[in-house]
């Protein structure tokens, strides 16, 4: 029984120290991935955004929900950032990605810092809350965005 635990305690370990890159078959795949993730998180900050912008009327609950949203998938599209995926085509990310490594990861958790916030703000159901905690978060995609992405 222990050296059956001790087996498959060692394919857990092995499992997980896969690097992220080995979760993708082909680089085509993280694209898609990374793209589908960040396609979800602009919908839903999209809406967000035009309510504090007055383009549509403030919704406490509709503001908080897609908060929760926009904080929840903004941890996933970062696995997709492997090698071989930078691009010179609008809004492809640059190649600096990988040789600014920690700097361009600082970046996102910074933003997922802030998404945050924006999700605990959205729940205060107040709009002046929302409207600072929006441009807190939209500030960060900005930068990243000005920083690593083809323009």
């Amino acid at each position: 029984m222990s050296r059956l635990m001790l087996v498959c305690a060692a394919v857990v370990g092995l499992a997980t120290a896969l690097p992220a890159a080995a979760q993708f078959q082909k680089p085509e795949d993280a694209v898609k991935y990374r793209k589908a993730s960040f396609q979800v998180m602009a919908t839903h900050f999209g809406r967000i955004g035009a309510m504090a912008n007055g383009r549509v009327p403030f919704n406490g609950p509709a503001a908080a929900a897609n908060a929760d949203v926009v904080a929840f998938v903004a941890n996933l599209p970062f696995a997709g950032f492997v090698d071989g995926t930078s691009g010179t085509d609008k809004g492809e990310p640059k190649a600096n990605v990988w040789s600014e490594r920690a700097k361009f990861d600082a970046a996102a958790k910074k933003m997922q810092e802030e998404v945050a916030k924006l999700a605990t703000a959205a729940k205060a159901n107040n709009l002046d809350q929302l409207k600072a905690a929006f441009g807190a978060a939209a500030g960060t995609c900005k930068a990243c965005h000005d920083d690593f992405r083809v323009q």
